[in-house]
């Protein structure tokens, strides 16, 4: 909030009142107004000017954070005796009208993002979109000299054939994935068809937000420029 004078899309868009194409969409509609006086598309403001929105006493403010869901946890309607993530996120300072983008199952831990933006969840979750997502997998019998050939160039799982993925082979028992679609237990399927039995499942990146050292049921906030680069690959330009 140093660069003024900023035009006041920009402003809006900062503020997270609006993208800054639908601050200029306030605008046309005229239900902004610098200093009492209608702004017009274009203007700039200086860092003492009051900005209004007319018509719109809490304009939404959205919020995006990384969490860390725990193995044991779920992600979507829980059964008797389970604890979803909204109830295990309950008592923390985030904010009560948020929730997950996606889904990892029960037994699987890492990375899933926490919001109250709707608008982001069918760019973030439809295949055709080609976003990555990075998962570290650990497997109970070594790894099969062809493993990686089979994984790659996608895995007939149930009459359904995988897309090409990304693998890397860690050691005799551990690889990452790089996956551009999202299955029902994808990754355990494929294994299972490859003969190999998963001990542990971790996703550790969605596009470019990453997990890194955040613990098990820890969040943090997304923002800035790791906010910024995430929703212009989805689409959306809600800051700078």
């Amino acid at each position: 909030m140093n660069e003024f004078p900023m035009r006041i899309n920009k402003y809006l868009a900062l503020k997270k009142i609006s993208t800054r194409r639908g601050a200029d969409e306030l605008i046309k509609e005229k239900k902004v107004f610098i200093n009492g006086k209608l702004a017009t598309l274009g203007d700039k403001i200086n860092e003492k000017d009051k900005v209004e929105i007319k018509g719109d006493k809490n304009p939404k403010i959205y919020v995006y954070f990384a969490y860390h869901k725990p193995i044991g946890i779920i992600t979507h309607s829980p059964g008797e005796k389970e604890t979803d993530i909204k109830e295990n996120i309950q008592n923390s300072k985030m904010p009560k009208d948020v929730f997950p983008i996606g889904r990892l199952d029960k037994d699987s831990h890492g990375l899933i993002i926490l919001t109250n933006d709707g608008r982001i969840t069918d760019q973030l979750l439809n295949p055709k979109y080609i976003h990555e997502k990075e998962y570290i997998v650990k497997t109970s019998n070594k790894l099969r000299s062809n493993f990686k050939q089979k994984m790659e160039a996608g895995v007939n799982i149930e009459g359904y054939k995988t897309k090409k993925c990304k693998v890397q082979i860690i050691n005799d028992f551990t690889f990452k994935i790089i996956l551009t679609e999202g299955k029902k237990h994808q990754i355990r399927r494929m294994c299972s068809a490859l003969f190999q039995e998963i001990a542990d499942l971790k996703r550790i990146r969605i596009m470019n937000i990453k997990l890194d050292s955040l613990k098990p049921n820890a969040y943090r906030e997304i923002n800035g420029k790791e906010l910024n680069i995430f929703l212009e690959s989805l689409g959306m330009k809600e800051n700078l």
